[in-house]
């Protein structure tokens, strides 16, 4: 059979363990000083005792050579008491009822042993006489356990009520830490409600701070899952329908022509189709990206501009568009560099999109009041002002457009800006005619 000597891993049981221990070893340590003080004490109240009585007897004896008669009474009261007189030329005048000593004194204090016992003795001389006390040790050891003992009965009394004591504090300072553990064990596993940190311990309370910000972080989460979810199945019914009627009509399509006309739309919808699910993936990132709490970095924003750009050069060579960073101050963010990228990649691909072929789109990133701001103008139709607050919601789209979408991209752009703490804005370009888009940074370095 194998024992486990390693300290518990219950803090109360710990702390019970450690403090009982202390306390026991406190009482057996003050009980046995108690104990040896007392007994030294008593010793000194025997001695002056013994040194008192000597002293008493000095005039209260004979010294005429013959033994005085014994006071019964006097014995009685110092029964454990032996005392010897003797005179100046060493005749016994005085002896106790109890027996002799040897007819030896030491004066002052002395052990000897007579009778089968240790006795302690104490004797003085005076100008006639020669005066001996004595106490048996082993009576004395009796009466000084006897008052050691009562002095030291307090401390093993209180230990056990100091022991209940210290187990009540303990058990009574960690209940909210029972109960804290209770309510985590005994929620859902999709119950992520806050636990309460009322009546807390200064140590714990932190920790279960931390454990609620956790628990946001993952409501948050699984609330971006399920928007995901419903949004995709809400999505891509209709492109995944239309794809089926596509490959229908392909099937039924009788000449190379009539096929020729199917594909095209059979590939049209698998690119729009593509395209949706990318912008919900994009969109599912950056949600998760807020939610898992990633610390922001510095990021210059001109360069990310720059490369934007040159990345939609080609795509705007295409239709005949102007595109060209116009301005790149100097400045830095605190973001994230690949949600910035996918901002600006969405709002150039709007911009070309709707930009009519031969039109113009500048991009500029500038300095206004310490902050950096970005600007995308197009010479496009722009958008009414009472659609300018609908087009930043998820899957709206103007009605009329030509152009064909999801309806994600400025609500990713409208995201990503609320994810940096910056303002975004649509508004009538003034230089071009068409749409400007402001995404307006709190700060710059």
């Amino acid at each position: 059979m194998r024992f486990n000597l390693a300290a518990p891993h219950s803090l109360r049981t710990r702390l019970l363990w450690f403090l009982l221990a202390a306390i026991t070893l406190t009482a057996v340590a003050q009980t046995w000083v108690a104990y040896r003080t007392a007994r030294a004490e008593a010793d000194e109240i025997f001695d002056y005792h013994m040194q008192q009585m000597a002293m008493a007897l000095r005039s209260g004896l004979p010294s005429g050579g013959t033994l005085a008669p014994r006071d019964e009474h006097h014995d009685n009261e110092n029964a454990d008491f032996l005392v010897q007189v003797w005179s100046a030329d060493g005749l016994q005048v005085y002896q106790s009822s109890r027996g002799a000593l040897p007819d030896r004194a030491v004066l002052g204090f002395s052990n000897i042993r007579a009778n089968g016992s240790t006795y302690r003795v104490f004797s003085m001389q005076t100008r006639s006489q020669v005066i001996q006390v004595a106490q048996d040790m082993s009576a004395r050891r009796e009466m000084a356990g006897t008052l050691a003992l009562r002095t030291a009965g307090p401390i093993v009394v209180m230990a056990p009520l100091l022991m209940l004591l210290v187990w009540w504090v303990v058990s009574t300072s960690l209940a909210p830490v029972s109960r804290a553990r209770r309510q985590v064990a005994e929620r859902q596993a999709d119950d992520l409600t806050a636990i309460s940190e009322a009546g807390l311990p200064d140590e714990i309370r932190p920790l279960v701070h931390e454990l609620n910000l956790l628990f946001g972080r993952v409501r948050q989460a699984f609330d971006a899952q399920k928007s995901f979810v419903a949004d995709a199945a809400h999505e891509l019914r209709s492109p995944l329908s239309a794809l089926k009627l596509q490959v229908e009509g392909l099937k039924r399509a009788g000449d190379d022509a009539a096929r020729e006309v199917a594909v095209t739309r059979l590939c049209a919808g698998i690119e729009r189709a593509t395209r949706l699910v990318e912008q919900l993936l994009v969109m599912a990132r950056q949600q998760a990206s807020a939610a898992a709490g990633v610390p922001p970095e510095p990021v210059t924003l001109g360069e990310l501009a720059a490369q934007a750009v040159s990345e939609f050069a080609a795509a705007a060579q295409a239709r005949a568009i102007d595109l060209g960073l116009t301005r790149a101050e100097a400045g830095t963010v605190s973001g994230y560099p690949e949600a910035l990228r996918v901002l600006l990649r969405n709002l150039l691909d709007n911009a070309i999109k709707y930009t009519p072929g031969g039109g113009t789109i500048d991009v500029q990133v500038r300095r206004a009041d310490g902050a950096l701001v970005l600007e995308v103008d197009d010479s496009g139709p722009g958008i009414r002002e009472e659609d300018r607050e609908r087009v930043l919601e998820r899957f709206y789209r103007v009605a009329g457009t030509e152009s064909t979408g999801s309806g994600l991209g400025l609500a990713i752009v409208r995201a990503i800006a609320d994810l940096h703490g910056a303002t975004l804005s649509l508004e009538p370009s003034m230089r071009l005619g068409g749409l400007q888009v402001r995404v307006r940074f709190p700060s710059a370095s």
